[in-house]
This record gives structure tokens, C-alpha cells and sequence, in this order.
């Protein structure tokens, strides 16, 4: 362990201050965001990638659009972030975009820019992404993996932080009518959390709903593209590539306390539900915070 903390010092120490390209308001970002790297508890290996891909020369030069929609586009504000304790952990929200998943780039560009110390939130990645060409590589460079219960497992194993959306693309492909209203949570979070004893964080995002409203579910559109749906928004697919671009909502993320649970994670479905609606209950609870805190969407 030691030896992969002396070549990660060492990489670091050997990078270059700003690349040429940094220029302006870009070399302070720039600057910040590999120091903030510097610091991460992440062990890499002697090619400079840790155990799961994560690549941090890389995934800086992508976190720099990511700081610009975090401070100025989406002007996300959060409340609790004090709360995510050290060690492994699984950030559980709620989920809705519809093109793109700025919820979770959001929440993860929170955890890394305004955390102390820094930490990399691991994004579940749906099974087809990894399909689609060089998105698969990129995932992985920064930070994401298959979101399969053996790689989460191993993330906690190894003290990470974990993001989990529990509604999937029920959560996260809807029309506007049904905004905030929590979709069924699947079950698998909360096992992974009795098997390895992780406590959980609920997160409550308000803001993901706004930026592309969504008017239907098309299956048969997500057929054309290879997913399992796919939506159409007051802006896609009328504007082409222009609709994946979101509303300059203002993004509020609320953080609740750490919630810790007992029991056996192969009990009957009946039994973890109980918990899994403890979890829902609280997230529905900080959507209400967020919610009441907002005067509009900008």
C-alpha cells in the first residue's frame, strides 16, 4: 500500500502546473481541480489508474465543463454536504433529466469540489452504456463502473463513495406531470448496504426535473438508439443534437443524516422493503426542503 502511495505522490508531483490550453478563468479551474485530485484518500497503480479505471489525468480536462454547469449554469447550492461521513458510503437520490444524467454529474462534482477532504463518487452505470462507442473507456476514466452488485460491493470494500439512484429510468425518463414523484425503488441498494455494512445518505435533488421536461416515454424510440426508452422533451428530439442541452435551471441538493441498518440482506423482499421505504421517506423529505427553498426554476 505504501509503494502505491509513493508512485501516486510522485505522478502527481511530475504533472505539469496548467496545460497550454488552460487559459483565463480556465487556468485557476484548472489549477483547483488538481489540487483537489491530489488530495483524494484514491490509491493508483503504477500506470496511474486505481483498481476500477479512474484515471485522474484524464477525468480533470471533463471536470472543467462540469464546474462551469455546477457554479454558473446550474448555480447548484447544498445544504448538508457535512453530513457524508468518511470511510464507504451510498449516496442514495432521486432521479429525472431525461437527455442527460445532471443529477448525478451535479451530485459528484459536489462531492469532489466542495467535500472535505475531496471524494470521487462513483457513478452505477446502466448495463448498454459501456456498449456505446468510446463511452465505455470514458466511464471508467472517470470514476464510473457497470452498476452490477459485485462492483459495488467492491468499491465499499475498498472505503468509496457510491452513488445509487434506486428509481432508474423510471426515475429518470417521465413527463413533467409526474416531477418528484419517487418511482419504485429497486431493492438492491439496501441488501449491498446490510451485506457490507454501509451506512446510507439520502439525497434529495431538486432542479433535474426542469432542465429538459419531459412530455412522454417512447419505447420505440429507445429501440432506434438501443435503450430500453427513451424520452421526448419541449426540446428533443425537435432541435437535434441542441436538445441534449438543459434549461439554466438553479439546482438545489439537500444531504440528509446517515442512515445505518441491521438485519440480513438475503431476508424476503417484504422485509427490505420496510427499510427501503425508511430511505424513500427521507428523500421524499429533502425534495420538500429543496422544493419550498425555490421560488421558480431559475
Amino acid at each position: 500500500m505504501a509503494d502505491k502511495a509513493l508512485v501516486r505522490s510522485e505522478k502527481r508531483e511530475a504533472l505539469p502546473d496548467v496545460p497550454w490550453w488552460a487559459r483565463g478563468p480556465l487556468r485557476e479551474n484548472y489549477r483547483e481541480l488538481t489540487e483537489r485530485a491530489a488530495r483524494l484518500p484514491t490509491r493508483l497503480n503504477e500506470y496511474g489508474y486505481d483498481p476500477f479505471g479512474y484515471d485522474p489525468d484524464y477525468a480533470t480536462p471533463f471536470m472543467l465543463p462540469m464546474v462551469f454547469l455546477y457554479r454558473h449554469w446550474f448555480r447548484v447550492e447544498t445544504q448538508g454536504l457535512e453530513r457524508i461521513p468518511s470511510g464507504r458510503v451510498l449516496l442514495i437520490g432521486n432521479h429525472g433529466g431525461n437527455t442527460f444524467a445532471f443529477d448525478g454529474a451535479m451530485l459528484s462534482t459536489a462531492v469532489f469540489l466542495e467535500g472535505e477532504p475531496p471524494r470521487i463518487a462513483r457513478g452505477m452505470a446502466e448495463y448498454y452504456l459501456p456498449t456505446i462507442p468510446f463511452f465505455g473507456v470514458a466511464m471508467h476514466r472517470m470514476g464510473s463502473v457497470v452498476g452490477t452488485p459485485a462492483n459495488c460491493v467492491e468499491l465499499l470494500e475498498h472505503e468509496e463513495v457510491v452513488m445509487v439512484f434506486p428509481e432508474g429510468e423510471r426515475g429518470f425518463v417521465k413527463p413533467y406531470s409526474m416531477a418528484y414523484q419517487l418511482q419504485r425503488f429497486g431493492l438492491g441498494f439496501l441488501r449491498l448496504a446490510l451485506e457490507t455494512d454501509t451506512p446510507i445518505v439520502p439525497v434529495g435533488i431538486v432542479g433535474s426535473e426542469e432542465q429538459s421536461p419531459g412530455l412522454w416515454r417512447s419505447r420505440s424510440l429507445g429501440r432506434l438508439i438501443g435503450a430500453p426508452v427513451a424520452p421526448v422533451t419541449i426540446t428533443m428530439p425537435w432541435l437535434g443534437i441542441f436538445g441534449f442541452v438543459p434549461l439554466p435551471v438553479k439546482f438545489r441538493i439537500h444531504f440528509g443524516e446517515p442512515l445505518r441498518f441491521d438485519g440480513d440482506p438475503n431476508d424476503e423482499d417484504k422485509v427490505i422493503q420496510k427499510s427501503v421505504d425508511v430511505v424513500k421517506d427521507a428523500i421524499r423529505g429533502l425534495i420538500e426542503e429543496g422544493l419550498a427553498a425555490r421560488k421558480g426554476w431559475f
